[in-house]
C-alpha cells in the first residue's frame, strides 16, 4: 500500500513556477507589454531590471525600473549582485540577483524584460526558463515606433536601428516569437499567457534554477 500512495498522483500535478524571459529590438514594446499584462491581472512576479538611464516622464522607479547612478551600478557589479549586466546604447542595465531570488520564492511564475545581449547570458545560467521574443510586424515599423518616442537625435534612430536589424537575427536562439501588431497590445498579452498557460501542460514541468 505504501508504494502505491508513494507513487505521483496524476490527478494532483506539480506545477513549479516558471521563468519566462522576454525580449526583442529597441522599439518593439517590452516595456508596453509587460505593463498591459499587469493591467489585465496575470499573476506572476515581474523582475524589475536596475539601469543607468535616464527615467522617462511616465516611469515610475522601483516599478518601471531601478534608475541607479553609474557608481551605484558599479558597486552592484563589484559586490556580485547582478545576475547578468550589458551596455545597451551606452548605458548600463542588469538584473539584481535578489529581485530573482525574492521571485522565485514567491510562488508566482517569474517575467524578466531583457534586452537581446542579456537573454544570451540567462540562457547560459537558466536552461530551463522559457525565452519569448518579441517583434514587431515589419521593419518599417519597428522604425517608425523607434521615431515615434522622439526621444532619439537622427544619430542615436540611425544606431537603434541598426541594432535592431542585427537583433532580429538572434531570434532562432529563442523558443518562441510573438508578433506585437499595432494597436493590438492585448493581443500579445494575451498570446504571452496563452504560452505560460501551454508550458504549465507539459508532462514534465521546467523548473526554474539558477
Amino acid at each position: 500500500m505504501s508504494e502505491i500512495n508513494a507513487e505521483p498522483n496524476p490527478f494532483r500535478r506539480e506545477q513549479p513556477p516558471l521563468m519566462v524571459v522576454i525580449s526583442g529590438p529597441s522599439g518593439v514594446g517590452k516595456d508596453a507589454t509587460i505593463k498591459k499584462m499587469k493591467e489585465l491581472g496575470y499573476p506572476f512576479h515581474f523582475v524589475v531590471t536596475a539601469t543607468t538611464r535616464p527615467k522617462r516622464e511616465d516611469e515610475v522607479d522601483g516599478v518601471d525600473y531601478f534608475f541607479v547612478s553609474m557608481g551605484e551600478f558599479a558597486q552592484l557589479i563589484e559586490q556580485g549582485e547582478l545576475l547578468e549586466y550589458a551596455v545597451v546604447y551606452g548605458q548600463y542595465k542588469g538584473i539584481p540577483k535578489q529581485q530573482v531570488r525574492d521571485a522565485l520564492a514567491s510562488g508566482k511564475d517569474v517575467i524578466m524584460r531583457i534586452d537581446v545581449q542579456g537573454a544570451s547570458t540567462i540562457r547560459r545560467l537558466a536552461q530551463d526558463a522559457i525565452f519569448i521574443f518579441i517583434s514587431a510586424e515589419s521593419e518599417e515599423a519597428l522604425i517608425r515606433r523607434l521615431m515615434e518616442r522622439k526621444s532619439e537625435t537622427p544619430d542615436g534612430l540611425k544606431i537603434r536601428s541598426a541594432t535592431a536589424r542585427e537583433e532580429m537575427k538572434r531570434m532562432e536562439g529563442f523558443d518562441y516569437c510573438v508578433i506585437n501588431r499595432d494597436c493590438d497590445l492585448e493581443e500579445t498579452a494575451h498570446t504571452i499567457a496563452a504560452i505560460i498557460t501551454a508550458e504549465k501542460a507539459r508532462v514534465h514541468p521546467r523548473r526554474a534554477r539558477l
